[in-house]
């Protein structure tokens, strides 16, 4: 079994950069694809990015507009997000969740392992 804990949350003002970490246990978090997913409050939880479980292939919700970037070390079991020119609208919680297949989805229901999430909030 593999767990998820995130880390590297925390209140930051507009503009600022934050880097959110993923760290897995268990010995093949390498053949898991990982997302990142945010829910504000009052919303639906929605993807963010995704990366493929070799590292190779990144995907992005339109709303990143380039500002994130994730990316992923095998072999320190750790996926991290970066986000930069955070705004308000980028308040949320942020959880890092995992599925066993080689590119990940867009669809929540698909993971079947998720962190307990870091809360991000932006101030203006």
């Amino acid at each position: 079994q593999v767990l998820l804990v995130e880390s590297g949350g925390g209140l930051v003002q507009a503009g600022d950069s934050l880097r959110l970490s993923c760290v897995a246990s268990g010995r093949t978090f390498s053949s898991y694809a990982v997302a990142w997913f945010r829910q504000a409050p009052g919303k639906e939880r929605e993807f963010v990015a995704g990366i493929s479980r070799s590292g190779g292939s990144m995907y992005y919700s339109d709303f990143t507009k380039g500002r994130f970037a994730i990316s992923r070390d095998n072999a320190k079991n750790t996926v991290w997000l970066q986000m930069s020119s955070l705004g308000p609208e980028d308040t949320a919680n942020y959880s890092c969740a995992a599925v066993g297949t080689a590119y990940p989805t867009r669809n929540e229901g698909s993971y079947d392992l998720w962190g307990q999430g870091t809360q991000v909030t932006v101030s203006s």
